[in-house]
């Protein structure tokens, strides 16, 4: 793919969003899903199923963890689908010409730099030199 004629910003490629409506109704049930599963959550939170209180088995309190845990991952699960249907189904596909940074650029070389110095230079070779033998010797 080449971007030939293309300047910096201008749009590349865009294609519209398909917009199903079967994507739509996917993200309204799982949209319910979520309110249950955040419901339970916060009630399980409120009503102390995960701090202990009115038991003494260590066992029972691991597991109301446990329960929680679950909760809590399959209320980010759902999460990830819902993003996931909404980016693919309803957010156009746009690609957009970036600029390319020269490799000296990154460097954080100047541009009278980009050459470099040659060996047979007698002051360049003694400041190598200097350089070598003394790595925080200064100009």
């Amino acid at each position: 793919m080449s971007s030939e004629g293309s300047t910096y910003g201008d749009i590349h490629r865009y294609e519209p969003p398909r917009e199903s409506t079967a994507a739509a109704v996917g993200i309204v049930l799982l949209t319910f899903i979520q309110i249950v599963l955040v419901g339970l959550f916060t009630y399980g939170m409120l009503a102390g199923w995960a701090s202990g209180i009115g038991t003494t088995l260590t066992l029972r309190i691991i597991e109301a963890n446990m329960f929680m845990g679950g909760v809590l991952t399959a209320i980010f699960i759902d999460l990830a689908f819902i993003m996931m249907l909404y980016r693919k189904e309803f957010l156009p596909d746009v690609m957009i010409v970036k600029k390319r940074r020269r490799k000296w650029e990154d460097l954080y070389i100047e541009q009278d730099d980009v050459d470099g110095t040659t060996v047979l230079d007698n002051e360049a070779l003694v400041e190598n030199i200097k350089r070598a033998v003394y790595p925080y010797y200064k100009k």
